[in-house]
């Protein structure tokens, strides 16, 4: 416990001295922030816990618990863990928390290994809330989750209508008339047509990025995505209303708040939802993300009426990628954990574990036949693998395919018998085409200048395309592997002018 001095009057002669001694003293049991001027009253909600959540969260959640103290809602937050509760109200010097903030040794939280100590304006915004009673706002339940109540309070920020700098592409999908291409971008959705790379709608989204995208029979868009160590969640979007607003030709849709653009919200997660994908009979509905968990729903009824069904727990770490099977029995999973897996929906159990990449597996895909699963991931290669136990081979590796020089990012599956066609993207700049069925590599396509994070297959298999971290989205020809198409998916941005070097 962080004590005070505490002051007593004593007799003395000289009045003077007795002045200055008090004024002395008043300081010293004043906390610094009572002696700034502030404007109101400090809200725990908005003031103090989102300084807690980027700061304290991570060692402090309901998992870690570091020093057995959790700080996921008030109640917990003022239960203390290994010590008593961590603030006195009214008195932030004799706090252990602003003790611990303002800690010069090795106890110091923030802890040293995690960063910079907490500035000096955020810990006189907590002393002053403590100096007041450091009270829970009204209307709120001290036991409600803290990451919650702050995601309800949050405001997305409206995407500029000029780009300053390129925005990094995680995410692109052809619409189903394989006409258009959708590209993820900063709280936005961009639609373009790709051959004249012309901007014809921009959909303003929550998510601050968008990391998987899939379209339900119907033509309603599913995206992935979410803030990174904010939220995740999974969202169905019209993009294709009534009436939309046009500025300067643009079509602007508000997928925040118009009910006619955001059709449902399926998951609200703590964190990004990387993965989604929809069954071949459009009947069920998949994603996985930071939780670990795999959640799939029941849609056969509609987007509308959509019924959670599983949450599936399966890997120990983020899952990167997910997969139906082609008869929509099985899910094939790929994680951090450095693993691939094959879930069965019906026994709700386990069928796999492919661990031949032993490294992070970013994607995966099953063939139509539902026979060989595919996976990529940080060691550069695209393995196969045994998805059925017709050979007693199941989960054993098949054969692997290299030749991109860095890890293989994402990949497009095109479930076609007649033509069936794998598309990968790469941290080499590089996209490339492969027979999934011999494992043979069929084109190499160049051109991007950074990272490949995004690829997509037109529906009808004659293009590719490729997004990168610099906002690059270029469009092949997947026959001969000719250009259609390269530009900045950034609108208004205006990459500057190189000077040329003189020799």
């Amino acid at each position: 416990m962080f004590s005070v001095l505490r002051g007593r009057v004593c007799v003395c002669v000289l009045c003077s001295l007795i002045g200055m001694l008090l004024a002395w003293l008043l300081l010293l049991q004043s906390p610094p922030e009572t002696l700034a001027q502030g404007k109101g009253p400090v809200s725990f909600i908005n003031d103090v816990a989102p300084i807690l959540k980027e700061n304290c969260f991570a060692c402090h959640d309901s998992k870690k618990r570091k020093g057995k103290f959790e700080i996921t809602s008030y109640a917990n937050f003022r239960k203390g863990g290994s010590k008593e509760d961590p603030v006195v109200p009214g008195k932030p010097n004799e706090s252990i928390l602003i003790h611990l903030l303002t800690e010069k040794g090795a106890g110091r939280m923030p802890p040293k290994e995690a960063g910079d100590a907490l500035p000096k304006e955020k810990i006189d915004r907590i002393s002053r809330w403590i100096a007041e009673g450091a009270t829970l706002d009204t209307g709120i339940d001290g036991k409600a989750d803290l990451m919650r109540e702050l995601r309800v309070r949050w405001k997305p920020p409206q995407p500029p209508m000029a780009y300053d700098r390129p925005v990094n592409i995680n995410a692109l999908i052809f619409t189903p008339d394989s006409k258009r291409l959708v590209v993820g971008g900063y709280h936005e959705l961009t639609v373009w047509d790709y051959a004249a790379g012309k901007l014809l709608q921009r959909i303003f989204t929550r998510s601050e990025r968008a990391y998987d995208m899939a379209f339900l029979p119907d033509g309603k868009l599913v995206v992935a995505g979410g803030r990174p160590g904010q939220e995740g969640n999974v969202r169905v979007y019209n993009i294709n209303p009534a009436s939309p607003k046009m500025v300067d030709g643009v079509a602007i849709l508000d997928g925040v708040n118009d009910k006619n653009v955001l059709i449902a919200e399926l998951a609200d997660t703590d964190d990004t939802i990387y993965c989604v994908d929809v069954s071949p009979d459009g009947k069920k509905l998949a994603s996985g993300g930071c939780d670990r968990l795999v959640r799939v729903w029941d849609i056969s009824g509609g987007i509308d009426k959509a019924k959670l069904e599983q949450s599936i727990e399966n890997h120990a770490d983020w899952v990167f990628g997910v997969m139906f099977s082609p008869d929509g029995t099985k899910l094939v999973t790929g994680s951090r954990d450095k693993t691939a897996k094959v879930w069965d929906l019906a026994t709700k159990e386990s069928v796999l574990t492919f661990p031949d990449h032993q490294s992070p597996v970013y994607d995966v895909a099953i063939t139509k036949d539902g026979v060989t699963g595919m996976s990529i991931g940080d060691d550069k290669n695209i393995r196969y693998f045994h998805a059925t136990d017709n050979a007693k081979q199941l989960g054993k590796q098949m054969r692997a395919s290299g030749g991109h020089g860095k890890a293989v990012l994402k990949m497009a599956y095109r479930n076609d018998p007649k033509n069936p066609l794998l598309a990968t993207a790469s941290a080499d700049s590089t996209v490339r085409l492969w027979n999934p069925a011999s494992g043979a590599a069929l084109k190499t396509l160049t051109g991007p200048t950074d990272w490949v994070y995004a690829v997509a297959l037109s529906p009808d298999g004659a293009l590719v395309a490729g997004g990168t971290y610099n906002g690059e989205v270029r469009v092949w020809k997947t026959g001969d592997g000719m250009l259609v198409k390269a530009f900045n998916a950034s609108p208004g941005y205006v990459a500057p002018k190189t000077t040329p070097t003189k020799k």
